[in-house]
């Protein structure tokens, strides 16, 4: 048996995934959390599955101070002896770590070295919120399993493939050649698991299709891939960029932050905290989750309301453009929370586009599944699919083929 861990961390917490790759089986699962905190948290969860021999999912919590990552991977692997599946019977070949950002430096699954973890941390001016925590979690990994190798699978890799047009913002060259400013795009992990998956699903190959992805959860993002490549994403040089998100902006005229700057007196961190925090469905409803907007609006609350049509709206707009942008569309996929959940969303974001050769089945889209599934209707020149992400088996997939 072959198995890889996959740690995704951040500055406080990190989730975790032990998968046996030879049947791609998740064996274990988990979150430890508010770390550095008076008191943390431990969730472990043992799948049910014939190679653990497990009879039925059990999940374990526990509260303790967790005083730093290092802590926590003691956490985690006590967890893993004392409710299992044993690390020594499925012992992890290698240990995956998603990194938000790689720059324009790492386009590929990348074997961690010191000189890796100087330039993750280098990178850091560009994810403040991301990098430093991920790279906590690669040296407590690196700790606690010195044997083998350990990957980095970086969410900006397969954006990397964008033309200069797609990638260039239009300020001076020198200033965004010195500060690197530039669009990175985000999710990559998603949206290319998402379209291989959508190619798999119509038994083609992905180098034949042009597909638009949509990966809508707390945060969203489009992308368009043709012949498997990404040619353009929403999220820009943060993933501040683009749709109406959960507490995120999105596209916002740059002149509105001078204006708030001189009328408002918000300074730079104001400005931080507003767009990326303060602002997409919370600003506009007081809720950062749009189930709870929809709950609302399906109330009658007019803010709740004009919240989904604003977030709607946006995603039209970007559906159409990467329709442009593509000349011709083969598949449309909604993957993550938001997109896998949500017939609502997905509905009113393709409405009016049947000139375009989409239509819904309002049956299909309406139909709950976990599964992959097809939610256009038979007529249609495009095909519609919901795809549920996988970013963790994605992650151990290039993880494993790195270092084999």
């Amino acid at each position: 048996m072959t198995a890889v861990l996959v740690v995704n961390s951040g500055s406080s917490s990190f989730k975790y995934q032990l998968i046996e790759m030879d049947t791609e089986t998740t064996l274990a699962s988990g979150l430890v959390e508010r770390i550095g905190e008076l008191m943390g948290t431990s969730s472990h969860t043992v799948l049910e599955t014939p190679i653990t021999q497990a009879t039925e999912t059990v999940t374990v919590e526990r509260e303790l101070p967790i005083a730093d990552h290092t802590a926590g991977f003691a956490v985690m692997l006590e967890a893993f002896r004392t409710h299992g599946p044993s690390l020594e019977a499925h012992a992890p070949v290698a240990v995956g770590h998603r990194v938000v950002h790689g720059g324009a430096r790492f386009h590929e699954p990348t074997v961690i070295t010191e000189s890796v973890e100087r330039d993750i941390d280098e990178l850091s001016a560009l994810a403040p919120l991301h990098n430093p925590g991920a790279l906590q979690g690669i040296t407590a990994a690196i700790a606690a399993f010195s044997a083998v190798p350990h990957v980095a699978i970086f969410d900006t890799a397969f954006h990397q493939t964008l033309p200069p047009e797609a990638f260039t913002y239009a300020i001076n060259a020198d200033l965004a050649e010195r500060f690197r400013v530039r669009r990175y795009g985000f999710h990559g992990t998603s949206h290319g698991f998402v379209s291989r998956a959508g190619a798999d699903f119509l038994g083609q190959p992905v180098d034949a299709l042009n597909q638009i992805v949509l990966h809508l959860g707390n945060g969203g993002s489009v992308c368009a891939v043709r012949a498997g490549q990404s040619v353009e994403t929403s999220m820009g040089m943060t993933p501040l960029e683009g749709l109406v998100m959960g507490t995120r902006s999105g596209d916002i005229d740059p002149g509105v932050l001078f204006h708030l700057h001189r009328r408002a007196g918000l300074d730079i961190d104001d400005l931080d905290q507003l767009l990326n925090r303060g602002s997409g469905l919370l600003g506009l409803t007081g809720h950062g989750d749009l189930r709870d907007v929809i709950t609302a609006a399906d109330s009658g609350d007019g803010p709740s309301q004009l919240a989904i049509d604003v977030y709607v709206h946006r995603l039209k707009g970007y559906v159409g453009s990467y329709y442009a942008q593509l000349g011709q569309v083969d598949v449309i996929s909604f993957t993550a929370g938001v997109g896998e959940n949500s017939a609502l969303v997905r509905a009113r974001a393709l409405e009016g586009l049947e000139a375009l050769g989409i239509r819904i089945d309002p049956e299909r889209n309406e139909a709950k599944s976990r599964v992959a599934r097809r939610i256009s209707a038979d007529d249609s020149a495009v095909t519609v699919l919901v795809i549920p992400t996988n970013e963790e088996l994605e992650i151990a997939r290039q993880t494993l083929a790195t270092v084999l």
